[in-house]
């Protein structure tokens, strides 16, 4: 199975490329054995979560690493019947130090690049956990929820997320996306300056808290969950870091990746890349995070209609452009590899459908794992499932970077909540 456009860009950009998302859930944590049986249930007849990654074709040299060879075209294929014992174990560790760990070893050994750890300390509210750890060049996150969700109780249920084919996009709105993602931006600055180094942090945010940052602004429509996160970024680094105009002496302001679904109805269970990445400017600069929200809504009101340029303009001409030249998808991820490019990722992640059960227990919340990226980055991935909500901060910045734009995010939205007369009820 050849890679897609967007599998060959995650796997050449660089990074260490794991992500993942685990399910928190209350009660006696299950025999790991019947675990593996429930994901040979629902799992093994998916091809993609059976795929390696082979790159020994047309006198290509093998994977090493997870980087391609020199020759060839990577590929996926399937080696060997499904192996859940080989997938599926006991975590030694809780939660928040498996995330820790993993982020930045790329998973390899010859096995489909995933595994399902069932972790026994898992805190956060629960009594265990189902993690589910990745290589984004296998599966994105929307197809981490949708495997966890077949993992849940009853029948292997479609997700309820309603989805749309994108609108038509024309030429003109193409050439002025590729403008906006060629634009030049500003890293954040590293201070105190030295290694770049990983962390990861995991806050827990009150459902209270975030349904009153919700009502912001107090004259507007009120906020979704993706302006918020991306109205708080903004905030915490400006908190750390202060105005982006202080950073470098420069104009470029500072951008985050917005992930989008390009799923439509038709779509919805499908694994794999199904994704692009719009790249969105941050408020830094403007004074007060409500002034900072609306930035964000009037920035964030443009994503769908710059999504539908890349998937029914760029992306169909960079497939047909990269048939005749492979070369083009390197070039083209060298572009991403820069810090500046987007200093920061924020996605925002709500489980599909009910909360559900496993074997019994009940789902307490879900928590995220975003990809580390370049050095000088932050990813920041918020979970909802039904009333829970966490955020994850991954950072490849200075030591404990990641709890302090964690705790700065979390701030942002307690300011927005503290603030009265909201109008949205």
């Amino acid at each position: 199975m050849r890679l897609s456009y967007a599998d060959e860009m995650l796997l050449l950009n660089g990074c260490p490329g794991v992500i993942g998302l685990a399910v928190v859930l209350s009660g006696e944590q299950p025999d790991v054995e019947q675990v593996r049986a429930r994901v040979a249930e629902r799992w093994a007849g998916l091809e993609r979560m059976n795929c390696v990654l082979d790159g020994a074709r047309d006198g290509g040299t093998a994977v090493r690493q997870g980087m391609p060879g020199r020759r060839g075209r990577m590929r996926w294929v399937v080696p060997g019947p499904f192996d859940p014992g080989a997938h599926v174990g006991v975590a030694r560790t809780e939660l928040d130090d498996l995330w820790a760990r993993s982020v930045d070893r790329p998973l390899g050994g010859g096995l489909p690049p995933w595994r399902l750890h069932v972790v026994p300390d898992a805190a956060r509210g629960g009594d265990f956990a189902l993690a589910l750890v990745a290589q984004h060049a296998l599966l994105d996150g929307r197809s981490l929820a949708t495997l966890m969700r077949a993992l849940m109780d009853g029948p292997a249920a479609r997700e309820s997320v309603r989805s749309v084919a994108p609108p038509r996009a024309g030429l003109r709105a193409a050439g002025r996306e590729l403008m906006a993602m060629a634009a030049a931006g500003q890293a954040l600055p590293m201070r105190p300056p030295g290694e770049p180094c990983s962390s990861v942090a995991v806050r827990e945010l009150p459902a209270h808290t975030v349904r009153s940052a919700r009502r912001q602004p107090a004259d507007g429509r009120g906020a979704t969950l993706n302006e918020l996160l991306v109205g708080a970024v903004a905030g915490a680094l400006r908190d750390r870091y202060g105005p982006v105009r202080r950073w470098r002496q420069r104009d470029e302001p500072v951008y985050t990746a917005v992930p989008c679904d390009l799923r439509t109805g038709a779509t919805t269970g499908e694994l794999g890349n199904t994704l692009t990445v719009v790249r969105v400017p941050l408020p830094v600069d403007v004074d007060g995070p409500v002034a900072r929200l609306r930035a964000c809504q009037t920035a964030m009101a443009t994503v769908p209609e710059r999504a539908a340029a890349h998937a029914t303009v760029l992306f169909p001409a960079a497939e047909a452009v990269r048939r005749t030249g492979p070369w083009v998808t390197g070039l083209l991820a060298d572009r991403g590899r820069h810090n500046c490019f987007a200093a920061t990722a924020t996605t925002a992640m709500k489980w599909p459908g009910g909360a559900g059960t496993f074997q019994g227990r009940r789902l307490v919340r879900t928590v995220g794992l975003p990809p580390l990226q370049h050095p000088g980055t932050v990813s920041f991935a918020l979970a909802q499932a039904g009333d829970a909500f966490t955020l994850t901060t991954v950072c490849h910045l200075r030591p404990n970077d990641a709890e302090r734009l964690a705790d700065a995010v979390v701030t942002e939205f307690e300011t927005w909540a503290a603030m009265a007369t909201p109008s949205v009820p």
